[in-house]
């Protein structure tokens, strides 16, 4: 038995047509029924219709024979309302099925066949009693078109919609595999780089310690190469840190003016400072703290106005942002994204200085333009 959703999707859809069209040609072929004068035409007519509308139930979501069973009763059906009462609507309904076939060699088969004999069953009862047909003529036109272009437009969206599919599956192998690329990448330079340079430090610092009461001089030299190493090191973290977390501060300022122009915060930007004179790590540091610093004014300040100016000058750069929301309560509470902003500034020997205004905060972060190993 369908399910709920699968008896919704076989009213078909993308045709021009609404739902509750479809539902009155569900109904319409009862007017056309009631209107023979034989009580045995209108029981015909009416257990074509159930039988009709079973098979189709049934057959739906089908494949295989079964759906070519289905569509054989489906077609000698609509055939016999054309031909008993000029109902030729449920030809639409077919149409719409035959565009589900995914075989290439059975949709044009059944495309073909249900053509021709909805045609012929037209024509030929437009010969027999053209009182039937001449009274509907446009809308038999119309039929026809829809036979035509419903199961081509639907066949061709299915076809869309898997080689959609396949190409959604295919992204996500690949976003996959670059993850693990990434990972695979990673874990290179670490070994590669940093893992030499800490294996120098271990044995320098074994070979000082074994030195530094046999000869001074030499353990005081071993120990000037660990300190020469563990800068380098670090220096080579910081590269890979700012190759995987790259933010450009032109990037990261553009979305803060769109984060608050979504929370109503009146804003004033100023930039004082060459942005691609800012070091690639510095930028990194000073993106996050931004952001961070513009969230929390966002969610926790009720400002009305922020404030922002990014500034150098031959020592330092210096983020300024100042908001005249409802400011502190007494001391300043340094909670998650103070202390995050705090540690990411202390990587670069940066400061950051919170003070209360007279309403709101204000934020002042500076780095040295040298980065002090």
């Amino acid at each position: 038995m369908l399910e709920v959703q699968n008896w919704y999707h076989i009213f078909p859809k993308n045709t021009g047509l609404s739902l509750y069209i479809w539902i009155i040609f569900c109904v319409l072929p009862f007017y056309f029924i009631f209107r023979s004068t034989s009580l045995i035409e209108i029981g015909v007519g009416i257990g074509l219709t159930l039988i009709f509308f079973a098979v189709y139930w049934i057959t739906f979501s089908s494949r295989g024979k079964l759906v070519h069973v289905g569509l054989s009763i489906e077609f000698l059906i609509n055939v016999t309302m054309i031909m008993l009462f000029g109902y030729a609507y449920f030809a639409l309904f077919t149409a719409f099925f035959i565009g589900n076939i995914k075989r290439k060699a059975g949709f044009i088969t059944m495309y073909v066949i249900h053509l021709v004999t909805t045609v012929l069953a037209i024509l030929g009862t437009f010969l027999i009693d053209y009182a039937l047909i001449i009274g509907q003529l446009p809308f038999l036109v119309m039929t026809v078109l829809g036979i035509i272009l419903i199961p081509i437009n639907r066949y061709n969206r299915f076809k869309q919609e898997e080689l959609e599919g396949k190409l959604e599956d295919a992204n996500r192998k690949i976003a996959r595999l670059a993850i693990i690329e990434e990972r695979n990448r990673i874990a290179r330079d670490l070994h590669d780089t940093l893992g030499q340079r800490l294996s120098m430090i271990g044995m320098k610092s074994e070979l000082s310690s074994k030195l530094v009461d046999k000869d001074s001089a030499a353990a005081k030299k071993e120990m000037q190469d660990v300190q020469t190493a563990a800068r380098q090191a670090l220096k080579e973290v910081r590269e890979m840190v700012s190759e995987m977390r790259s933010v450009k501060i032109a990037d990261e300022i553009e979305h803060v003016k769109q984060l608050l122009r979504v929370a109503r915060i009146n804003h004033e930007v100023i930039i004082e400072a060459r942005e691609d004179n800012i070091p690639l790590f510095i930028e990194n540091v000073l993106s996050m703290c931004l952001k961070e610093a513009v969230t929390n004014v966002v969610k926790h300040s009720g400002a009305s106005y922020c404030f922002i100016n990014l500034k150098e000058n031959s020592e330092q750069f210096e983020l300024i942002i100042i908001d005249n929301g409802i400011g502190s309560d007494g001391d300043i509470v340094y909670g998650n994204g103070l202390k995050g902003m705090r540690e990411r500034l202390e990587f670069v020997n940066g400061n950051i200085n919170v003070s209360i205004q007279e309403n709101g905060l204000a934020l002042n972060i500076t780095i040295p333009k040298i980065i002090k190993n």
